[in-house]
């Protein structure tokens, strides 16, 4: 998204800024946000649910490798050329040193790559393996589908990388923490949010 598209978007809101201001917010408030964006604090009582998706870019296959939590949180995304042990393994390494501790078991389809990475990288972890339990993870996709959709598609790899960290990261924050509120609450809780921060941006309804 660009600096301009951005200055467009918040004048429809009635936000009046140059694309310069948008420049400068980022440039400040960016890296302090994003860390926040990325934090969760990892348990050993985690279930991770790992899936790949193919994803064409100027006509050649890249797989877009992802990793989520019980709860529907994002923990980690890689675009690898191949569909094999070597790149499920780079997942899972690159998941281990994110979160610090490995989970209380991992859920994976069918593919035997899972089985092969999981036994050298993490041995005692549980894993199953049932494309019936994995649809956590498969649902995960469909938001990044729907945009591709839009975007008419990637135009390469690394973007695809860049988007999808991003995108991810902003959509965490809307998967609610555990509690036994029910959707109705959650629901009318997020309307009062973002009354709330339309008079606190002075923004028209």
């Amino acid at each position: 998204m660009s600096l301009r598209l951005v200055e467009e978007m918040l004048l429809e809101r009635g936000i009046v800024v140059s694309y310069e201001t948008v420049r400068r917010w980022a440039l400040k408030f960016g890296p302090a946000y994003a860390r926040r964006l990325r934090h969760k604090a990892p348990s050993r009582h985690d279930i991770w649910h790992l899936d790949e998706v193919v994803v064409t870019i100027a006509g050649q296959k890249h797989w877009l490798w992802r990793a989520v939590d019980q709860d529907g949180y994002v923990l980690d995304e890689i675009v690898q050329k191949r569909r094999n042990t070597k790149a499920a393994k780079r997942l899972l390494r690159r998941l281990l040193k994110k979160q610090g501790c490995p989970p209380r078991r991992m859920i994976t389809d069918k593919l035997g790559s899972y089985a092969a990475a999981q036994r050298q990288i993490m041995p005692v972890v549980e894993h199953r393996s049932h494309k019936g339990l994995n649809n956590r993870a498969e649902n995960s996709h469909l938001p990044l589908r729907r945009r591709e959709r839009a975007m008419q598609g990637f135009r390469s790899p690394g973007g695809l990388q860049r988007f999808t960290s991003v995108f991810s990261a902003v959509r965490n924050l809307f998967i609610p923490p555990r509690s036994r509120r029910s959707a109705l609450a959650t629901h009318l809780h997020r309307l009062d949010a973002m009354a709330e921060w339309k008079v606190a941006a002075n923004v028209a309804a």
